[in-house]
């Protein structure tokens, strides 16, 4: 057996490499040469060819971020550039540019290589075909001012005081915001009105979520009341600041200004439409779904999991109820005993492999008091922190990245598809469940069943979104009305980190546990009594995080989802 063909470069943890040695042929099988299917490449590039183009790419693409450097996300939570110029020229020479990138890929003798590489080949290509996607039909710059609006909150969160390196960042930062909003001004020719109302409502309201924002005992409103945040902050700490925190605060009023004046001419659509969708889903997402398969296997997923949260409920009725916990302690007890529960089970129950390097991990849902009560996270986790630690914490979301960032594989630690991560979480939620995980904390199961509903919820919303079918108020209205618990807040937070982001991220997180189960079953048919859940697991955390559809021809040699994927099928916006 070549190791070195079919694992990364360097693996996580000796115990998975000892996981891969000792795995069944079926699982080996992805070592041998790669079947050659119609529309592969044949051209004269070598994979080594493939790892110094995706390379370049990154470095083009965001150099701030390929570099390692400081790292600036948006609302949503995606990477951000800190100021690049997107007026039409520089758009027109970056689209020439990745017509270039994509030439150059399609060159490459890919019929010729080994599966696994054939499996990078296609993981590089859809992370192309996704930036051309943002090029010539999301192009955020000119549809959408929370693209700079998001851009303005990061330098608002910095600890004070600062000096040296740092502070010269900062007032780079800040000195730049005003140019920012000129920019916005210029650039902001062909507005969706959905997305002229969410920067409007984030520049001046607090959503009540804060995703990753750090903790206030009341959050402040919006990005202009992150700014008088800091701005009282520097007065206390740092008072040579001062002026340079005012013009940046300026600058998000003067944007907000001008965002109500010319709200009247933003009345474009904020979706791709079905067209743009479908190809997204196909070319970039790399899954078996059209946009009415989703809404009809979300509605499905929806309709099961409210059955399974009735039968639940039945089955626990003569049980107390979870209480939410009745402070901070309390429920940082909870967490603490969780933890170590969920750790102990995943080994002494053989789920799968925890690295030595894998220590204490961050938790998702912090101890807040609201006014008007816990939000839709809150009513879950303050009774029982397992189905959040299972999804974000350990074996989910913190845990996949550390293990994600031991992998130095040239290509797969580059690369993480938001379905493959969201898939996993969820999957976890259900899936530990059926394992046995809340077999003496029955009651949990309902909860886990309530962030299941909403999930599938999500899958047919997104889809509505992205086709215009529905507006973010439409949505809030279509999850509160089918989601025990939702309030408007956590609704319409989530409602535009779907809508805002390119298609495929809502619905990933039911659309990926569908595919995680897909995974799951294709490996136990195939391998029969010889199949260990936690090699599976193992094997499947080996593999990068990648498109699902490549994961599994990868781990299982089935490619009836990837055949159709060879031949290329041009944007149509593009076209």
């Amino acid at each position: 057996m070549n190791i070195k063909s079919t694992t990364p470069a360097s693996l996580m943890a000796s115990a998975f490499v000892a996981v891969l040695l000792l795995a069944a042929p079926v699982l080996r099988a992805s070592a041998a040469a790669g079947a050659a299917m119609e529309g592969m490449p044949s051209g004269s590039g070598t994979h080594a060819d493939l790892v110094v183009l995706l390379q370049e790419f990154l470095e083009w693409e965001d150099p701030t971020r390929a570099k390692g450097e400081n790292e600036l996300r948006d609302i949503a939570g995606r990477m951000t550039d800190k100021y690049p110029d997107y007026g039409h020229e520089a758009v027109q020479q970056r689209r020439a540019k990745m017509k270039g990138l994509q030439t150059r890929l399609q060159n490459m003798n890919v019929k010729a290589w080994e599966r696994r590489d054939q499996v990078d080949y296609l993981a590089v290509r859809a992370r192309f075909d996704q930036h051309e996607f943002l090029l010539n039909v999301s192009k955020p710059w000119s549809r959408d001012p929370g693209f700079y609006v998001d851009q303005m909150l990061p330098p608002t969160f910095v600890d004070l005081p600062v000096k040296g390196k740092a502070l010269e960042e900062l007032r780079g930062d800040l000195h730049a915001m005003p140019l920012l909003v000129a920019q916005a001004k210029r650039n902001l020719t062909e507005v969706a009105s959905d997305y002229a109302d969410l920067a409007t409502f984030n520049l001046a309201n607090a959503d009540g979520v804060g995703h990753g924002f750090p903790y206030r005992a009341v959050p402040p409103p919006g990005i202009i009341g992150w700014y008088a945040d800091m701005l009282g902050r520097v007065e206390k700490q740092q008072p040579d600041l001062k002026p340079d925190v005012q013009a940046a605060k300026a600058a998000a009023q003067d944007l907000l200004k001008w965002l109500k004046d010319n709200r009247g001419k933003m009345t474009a659509k904020a979706g791709v439409g079905r067209e743009n969708f479908n190809w997204y889903m196909k070319q970039v997402k790399l899954m078996p779904y059209t946009a009415d398969e989703v809404v009809t296997l979300g509605n499905r997923e929806l309709e099961r999991l409210w059955a399974m949260y009735a039968l639940e409920q039945h089955r626990n009725r003569k049980l107390p109820n979870l209480r939410i916990s009745a402070s901070g302690p309390e429920y940082e007890a909870k967490i603490k005993a969780t933890d170590a529960q969920v750790r102990k089970f995943l080994v002494d129950e053989e789920i799968i492999t925890i690295p030595d390097y894998v220590k204490e991990l961050h938790t998702n849902v912090p101890w807040i008091v609201r006014p008007t009560g816990p939000n839709f996270w809150e009513q879950v986790q303050f009774r029982d922190p397992h189905p959040d630690h299972l999804h974000a914490v350990i074996p989910g979301h913190a845990f996949d990245a550390i293990v994600e960032r031991h992998n130095k594989d040239p290509i797969r630690s580059k690369l993480t598809d938001g379905v493959r991560t969201e898939g996993w979480g969820v999957y976890l939620e259900e899936g530990m469940m059926h394992a046995g995980i809340l077999e003496e904390t029955p009651r949990v199961r309902e909860l886990i069943y309530l962030f299941g509903i909403f999930r599938a919820a999500r899958a047919p919303a997104d889809v509505w979104l992205q086709l215009n079918e529905m507006k973010v108020s439409d949505v809030v209205k279509f999850w509160i009305e089918r989601t025990p618990y939702l309030e408007p807040t956590v609704a319409r937070v989530d409602a535009e980190i779907y809508l805002r982001r390119p298609p495929g991220y809502g619905l990933g997180y039911m659309m990926g546990m569908l595919q995680m189960q897909e995974l799951l079953g294709d490996s136990k048919r195939q391998l029969g009594d010889k199949f260990v859940l936690k090699t599976f697991h193992d094997k499947f955390m080996a593999t990068g995080r990648l498109p699902l559809s490549l994961v599994r021809w990868e781990m299982t040699g089935l490619d009836d989802e990837v055949k159709s994927l060879w031949v290329r099928q041009p944007l149509p916006a593009a076209n």
